[in-house]
């Protein structure tokens, strides 16, 4: 599957010394080092299930794994990265059943729309970008290879995971099983299924259910579980390990932690990443983003009614990509207020020390990511006076270079 046109990206002037990146860590609950190996950079971050592309809440997660890649990017890492499409799931088929049209012309929509987004808010594509349709032989594959672990089992002709053959399963949310049964429920799990050995195993592959699609394989003609495609794609493209996996807080339990269990057993390296890294929920004027109650703001539309996508990136950079966050029309306006500040600054033939600067972006986003700091030193350069003539170039590739904003 073809991704999107990447922007190009400045080349900084290096640091005097090597700076060490910092994220927070969901396993650990704390922050840990990012150190790739051999200056490989690897990452997984999961991608949209295509019945409605791109809210806001989509836009803040793929723009804050964005700015890990940038300074990834920044310390001179090759990155190695990996966004999957869910472009066969149950939300899918209901939607387009909801509208009277094909499943696949639904997910091409959505895509398009989603590609487009990603270059109108000038995120970088991943290495590789795979649907989960054109990856069906690979994902079967990879079954097999947890068949052959003993790590599954069968339940009326569908193939479940055995949460008990992995050892460290629910160290990625370190939740309680109560907790655990209850998001399974919520989220896309079966807990219910009478015959299953415990309700937290999950489905491997789906028999073909009439009128449903399905796919030939030796596992029989189906689809998978949502777990297992991110988990084939993930050790197929980039090995055992991983860096970072990454997506929304809401993949904590079941995705991520389902999906490491797999790749643990599937490979017997652990753990599956080295950090576990998640963006908060978006919510709309106190209320929480959903498509059931109908306030999902769509990037596409805010672009189509004359936002600058510059604009619309700072708005949503202007908060730490951890802890959720409520968006209002007061949001957008002080990213286009910022934008407009930040532009008449780098028009001035000088300014402060634009090294400087670039040290003080470079140590709020190595130390998890955080932008809100980072724009604050831009802010603050651009309020104050000096007569570095040298100055504005930099200061614009600063922002360019690291926040992902052209001025």
């Amino acid at each position: 599957m073809q991704s999107w046109p990447a922007a190009p990206v400045p080349v900084l002037p290096p640091p005097a010394e090597p700076l060490a990146l910092r994220v927070h860590d969901t396993s650990s609950g704390g922050l840990v080092p990012v150190e790739p190996e051999g200056g490989v950079a690897k990452l997984y971050v999961c991608g949209i299930t295509p019945y409605d592309a791109t809210h806001l809440g989509h836009a803040a997660t793929y723009l804050a794994f964005d700015t890990l890649v940038r300074v990834w990017h920044d310390q001179g890492h090759e990155v190695r990265y990996v966004q999957n499409v869910t472009d066969i799931d149950d939300p899918l088929l209901e939607r387009a059943a909801r509208d009277g049209v094909r499943w696949e012309d639904v997910a091409t929509r959505e895509v398009e729309k989603f590609r487009g987004d990603m270059t109108a808010l000038r995120v970088l594509p991943p290495t590789w970008y795979v649907g989960a349709v054109e990856a069906m032989d690979e994902i079967a594959a990879f079954v097999g290879r947890l068949q052959e672990t003993g790590a599954t089992y069968a339940v009326d002709g569908d193939l479940y995971f055995s949460v008990s053959a992995a050892e460290r399963f629910g160290t990625v949310g370190r939740l309680d099983v109560a907790t655990m049964l209850r998001l399974s429920a919520e989220r896309g799990g079966d807990p219910d299924r009478p015959g299953k050995k415990d309700p937290l195993d999950c489905l491997l592959w789906m028999q073909q259910r009439p009128g449903e699609p399905g796919w030939s394989s030796p596992l029989g003609t189906g689809r998978p579980g949502w777990h297992v495609e991110c988990t084939a794609m993930a050790v197929n493209r980039l090995g055992p390990q991983l860096d970072v996996q990454g997506g929304g807080a809401d993949l904590v339990f079941p995705h991520h932690e389902l999906s490491a269990a797999e790749g643990e057993v599937a490979t017997g390296v652990a753990p599956f990443a080295r950090a576990f890294v998640h963006a908060g929920m978006v919510g709309l004027d106190g209320e929480k983003m959903s498509k059931s109650l109908g306030n999902l703001v769509f990037v596409s539309r805010l672009v189509a009614e004359g936002t600058d996508p510059a604009a619309l990136r700072l708005a949503l950079l202007q908060r730490h990509y951890r802890p959720d966050r409520m968006w209002t029309a007061a949001e957008l306006t002080a990213g286009e207020e910022r934008l407009g500040r930040w532009r008449a600054g780098v028009a001035r033939g000088r300014g402060p020390s634009g090294t400087e600067l670039l040290a003080a972006v470079r140590g709020a986003l190595y130390e998890d990511l955080d932008t809100p700091t980072a724009l604050a030193a831009v802010d603050a350069w651009c309020a104050a006076d000096g007569d570095d003539a040298e100055a504005p170039a930099l200061v614009r590739d600063v922002v360019d270079a690291l926040l992902g904003v052209a001025l």
